[in-house]
């Protein structure tokens, strides 16, 4: 125990405890100042970047600020930093070779900082998946869904798969098929779709709404209206939209094709088989009983 007092007592008064208070000072200090810079990017481009450069931006800074005072206290300990530096470029090599799918993430993730096909806040779709981009990082994206799940897909996928972007402009198009009876008057109900849709509030009038021929079906003919709304709008539309088309074929009398089954009852008695092509068989009859 007295040689434990007096090596903390010979530390506390030599050289080794001022420079622990330093290192603590520039370390603190530079926390402090990381903090206060993250602050004021924050207030100065939140009004005019977008989410991800605002968090890109306050990331850099604010880490570029904890590294460069981690160095400046280890300094001030007495540590050799171009023995640190060299220590750390060889860790990192043989990090990069042991594991080459973060590598390839995290270049794949400055791909997409540099591309840019999304951005904080966009709605995306990637192998299946649909959600709200939370973040963009370097290794991966966080999304998070419509019933509220936490995705992470890695900054390699993104690169590789395709990737549908629903934020990207500032329009969407609903696209809806309807099966119309045979023998209804086409030009007729082709202007009774494009005035209805016309009407909805949350249906831009340019692009206008229109009807497309698609072709025939089996029992019908089949056309497809197009509408047009704000993306912020677009669901709204869609769940609008199409009770109030069916509402006013059902008032105009308009039919739609249903598909049609019709049953045929078996025939009473024994099935008579016969055998097509040989004339050699004469027809048979299954036994009875």
């Amino acid at each position: 125990m007295d040689d434990i007092l007096g090596n903390v007592q010979e530390f506390m008064t030599g050289d080794r405890a001022v420079a622990a208070v330093r290192a603590l000072v520039v370390l603190g200090g530079g926390l402090l100042l990381a903090r206060i810079l993250g602050g004021l990017i924050t207030r100065t481009l939140g009004t005019s970047a977008s989410k991800q450069r605002l968090m890109l931006a306050r990331r850099l800074v604010v880490y570029s600020v904890v590294v460069l005072s981690a160095l400046g206290a280890m300094r001030e300990l007495g540590f050799d930093l171009g023995v640190l530096l060299g220590a750390a470029g060889i860790l990192t090599v043989a990090l990069g070779f042991a594991s080459q799918t973060s590598a390839s993430n995290l270049i794949s993730g400055l791909f997409l900082i540099f591309e840019q096909p999304f951005v904080v806040g966009d709605i995306i779709e990637v192998g299946g998946i649909t959600g709200e981009v939370l973040s963009v990082d370097l290794l991966s994206v966080k999304l998070r869904t419509f019933d509220n799940l936490f995705v992470r897909v890695p900054s390699e996928t993104l690169i590789k798969a395709t990737m549908t972007n629903y934020s990207r402009f500032p329009v969407r198009r609903f696209d809806m098929l309807i099966s119309v009876a045979r023998g209804e008057d086409m030009t007729r109900v082709q202007e009774l779709l494009k005035a209805t849709a016309a009407a909805q509030p949350l249906v831009l009038i340019d692009p206008a709404p229109n009807v497309f021929f698609q072709g025939f079906g089996e029992s019908s003919t089949e056309l497809k209206l197009v509408a047009w709304a704000a993306r912020e709008t677009f669901f709204e539309m869609r769940n609008t939209l199409q009770p109030a088309i069916k509402a006013a074929l059902d008032d105009a009398g308009v039919r739609l094709a249903l598909p049609n089954r019709v049953l045929m009852p078996a025939p009473e008695g024994p099935l008579r088989v016969e055998v097509v092509g040989d004339p050699s068989r004469a027809p048979q009859s299954p036994p009875q009983g």
